[in-house]
């Protein structure tokens, strides 16, 4: 008699089949939602492969999706961590501390001697991705790290960096920052390695102390190298400082253990308590009533609990597209252009998630426009857009602006005219195409931006930078985890009859609804298609806090790279008509440049008779040469925070130099710093410290506080008459 274990995972499906407790056939895969029919696939393998046979053998499941597909199997369901447990116990009576590392959760178990066996404790995570393989693969994918480079790099001997442990969104946000600081992206990978071991050892163990011997599961543990390493490092450390000696001749590193099947313990543990089960118990009816399900059964009930997809019928896709589509769009002048030799303005935005660029000619017509993912680096972004400008024969810079969160960072090095801010980049954008516009919404790769304007200007704007629920780089990190190209979001989007219902709000509880959703057998083109119905909600009543949408205006403009997803536009277009039915809804018509549209604008007012622009050149930037530091002498010491910046060296011919830096740097350098956190972090030392504050003293004693002085002289007291 055959018995078959299966681990049905938030990400990932693993079946082992034994006899008799050896092992006979065994795979694990990736399911993309697609849940049931990856079990179901499992089975048939089993069957014809491994000699899997209904009404003989049986099968018993655990993992998070496996409470509904077990009934439709025949099978029992195992917790999951009993199962873990039951297969710990038998294959490793020695271990004291069990870390499994799953796509979406996270278990440690702690066993002790206790009456005539082991006691077991154990604490879970499951309702945030911090720590888990997901919070990990996201963040590669963002940096464009292939899984088999990530599953190499290294931990031991990597400069660290301060990433968030307890949310993989603010982590996420970290790791950026990080990168746009400049900090390599080996560094970053380390740092995140680094965060997931301190949430397992910080949140997971609840103050006890993992004692040897360690086992680590999970495909993390055991496929991430660098993972691997930072436990190795902590739990020695741990032992050391805690005074827990390894064994007599065994160094604490072999008292750390990742198995080869170390992926499959559930499975195995299922099979193990599948043995001392009565005979009767998980025997295995075959595929019947799981193909029933798959073809007919989740359909039912998909009906009967969500809601209708994004839209109602083709005709509605064709009208909608026929309005919205991207065909509506201008395309830039292009071909032979006389307007090449003449005087030309640039706007770069460097975003979160993309670089833009655009040409503009002095009366606001738009020449050329480039769209690219960002490549993590705001300096080689920069070179990479200024080289396809310079490509395309517009060399004549009359005027240069930036916007976007590299702005600051990069206005110097390039020689950047002025930087605007992304508000009023974006405003001034929306303006120019749509004068009448009452109301701007930017939904960028990290932020939202809505601006509510009265007679052309901003009277009112709300920015949401701090959590990713509505932005475009949630969207993009749904789509990647199902492998759908972003620029097919859309297309399966629409292919969805019904959508579950997603709770607004915060980005980590969004995922966890998500992964809910899933396990009800939710698909993945569904699961898309109510993340895009959802946005509305999030962009507007959560980060905008707009309940009442009708008194922001009737003429809404959408803009940001986001509003290039069709799905997007539908599920906007669809909310703002059912709050204002009047409402006039446009797209603009180059809403991922929306941005960089603005700064090239701005930078035509910025722009003088005569004035020469600060541009450096197209060779010069081609040129550039830099290198960025991060250790002990960048900590920012100016207060309790220590901000451990990073110093981003430019070789520049005008540069000054640093000599007297403890980081010193020679003249033809110039220095950049990021990392901090307040404008007191751009400063080195106490001398320059000195400097700014006499500067800041002059400017107010050129221009006093009146308030101030009248204040002084209202309470000051008479003199007495001698």
């Amino acid at each position: 008699m055959l018995t078959a274990g299966l681990d049905v995972g938030s990400t990932t499906v693993k079946a082992t089949l034994a006899r008799d407790g050896a092992v006979q056939w065994q795979d694990y895969q990736r399911h993309h939602t697609r849940q049931a029919e990856m079990v179901l696939e499992f089975l048939q393998r089993m069957q014809a492969e491994g000699g899997l046979t209904p009404g003989r053998d049986r099968i018993f499941l655990t993992g998070s999706g496996s409470g509904f597909i077990a009934p439709l199997v025949g099978g029992k369901f195992v917790q999951e961590v009993v199962a873990v447990a039951a297969a710990v116990e038998k294959l490793h009576p020695q271990v004291n501390f069990v870390s499994e590392i799953g796509g979406e959760d996270m278990k440690t178990l702690f066993f002790a001697p206790g009456g005539d066996g082991k006691s077991k404790q154990v604490y879970m995570q499951s309702a945030c991705s911090g720590g888990t393989g997901t919070f990990v693969e996201k963040t590669a994918r963002k940096l464009q790290i292939q899984t088999e480079r990530l599953a190499q790099m290294r931990y031991a001997g990597m400069t660290l960096h301060k990433i968030s442990s307890k949310c993989g969104i603010f982590a996420e946000s970290d790791a950026n920052t990080l990168v746009k600081s400049g900090v390599p992206v080996e560094e970053v990978i380390a740092s995140l390695y680094e965060a997931v071991v301190y949430q397992n050892l910080a949140t997971l163990t609840k103050g006890n102390t993992p004692k040897p011997q360690v086992l680590l599961l999970g495909g993390p543990n055991l496929f991430f190298k660098g993972l691997q390493e930072a436990w190795q490092h902590h739990l020695t450390k741990l032992w050391a400082e805690r005074r827990i000696a390894a064994p007599a001749g065994l160094a604490p590193e072999s008292l750390i253990l990742v198995p080869d099947e170390a992926l499959y313990y559930a499975c195995l543990g299922c099979i193990e308590i599948g043995s001392a089960e009565a005979p009767g118990v998980g025997v295995y009816p075959g595929t019947g009533k799981l193909q029933w399900w798959i073809e007919q059964g989740q359909w039912e009930q998909k009906a009967k609990e969500g809601a209708k997809g994004l839209i109602r019928n083709e005709t509605d896709l064709c009208e909608f597209v026929k309005q919205y589509g991207t065909d509506q769009c201008p395309a830039p002048r292009q071909g032979p252009n006389p307007a090449r030799e003449a005087p030309v303005l640039v706007g770069c935005d460097f975003g979160s998630t993309t670089a833009k660029a655009v040409v503009m000619c002095g009366e606001g017509e738009l020449l050329s426009s480039i769209y690219v993912p960002s490549n993590g680096n705001p300096i080689e972004d920069a070179k990479a857009l200024l080289r396809s400008i310079g490509e395309s024969g517009y060399r004549n810079i009359a005027g240069l602006a930036l916007t976007g969160y590299g702005k600051d960072l990069l206005r110097d090095i390039i020689g950047a005219d002025v930087a605007i801010v992304e508000t009023v980049a974006h405003a001034t954008a929306a303006l120019h195409y749509y004068p009448d516009a009452d109301v701007i919404c930017d939904v960028g790769g990290c932020d939202v931006k809505i601006m509510i304007l009265r007679q052309g200007t901003v009277s009112d704007f709300r920015l949401n930078s701090q959590c990713s629920s509505g932005n475009g780089a949630f969207l993009q990190g749904v789509a990647e985890r199902y492998s759908v190209p972003l620029e097919q979001y859309a297309e399966h989007a629409f292919q969805a009859r019904a959508i579950p219902s997603l709770a607004m709000g915060c980005g980590v509880f969004l995922q966890s609804d998500i992964v809910n959703q899933q396990r009800k057998g939710w698909s993945a083109d569904e699961i898309m298609a109510s993340l895009a119905a959802v946005l509305p909600l999030n962009v507007w009543v959560y980060a905008g806090q707009l309940q009442n949408l009708a008194a922001a205006g009737r003429k809404f403009v959408l803009q940001g790279g986001t509003h290039r997803n069709l799905a997007v536009v539908k599920a906007q277009v669809d909310f703002i008509r059912e709050k204002v039915p009047d409402a006039e809804v446009v797209v603009h018509p180059y809403s991922g440049e929306a941005g960089a549209i603005g700064a090239a604008l701005c930078a035509a007012d910025w722009l003088k008779p005569g004035a020469a622009s600060r541009f450096r050149g197209f060779e010069a930037i081609e040129s550039l040469a830099y290198t960025s530091t991060t250790s002990e002498h960048t900590t920012c010491k100016w207060c309790p925070v220590n901000c451990k910046r990073t110093f981003i060296d430019v070789r520049l011919a005008d540069g000054q130099g640093r000599a007297w830096s403890k980081v010193p740097l020679a003249k033809g350098w110039e220095r950049v710093i990021s990392g901090n956190s307040c404008p007191k972090g751009l400063l080195e030392d106490v001398n320059e410290m000195k400097v700014v504050r006499a500067k800041l003293e002059e400017v107010k004693d050129a221009h006093p506080n009146i308030a101030e002085l009248v204040r002084e002289s209202a309470f000051r007291q008479p003199k007495a008459a001698v």
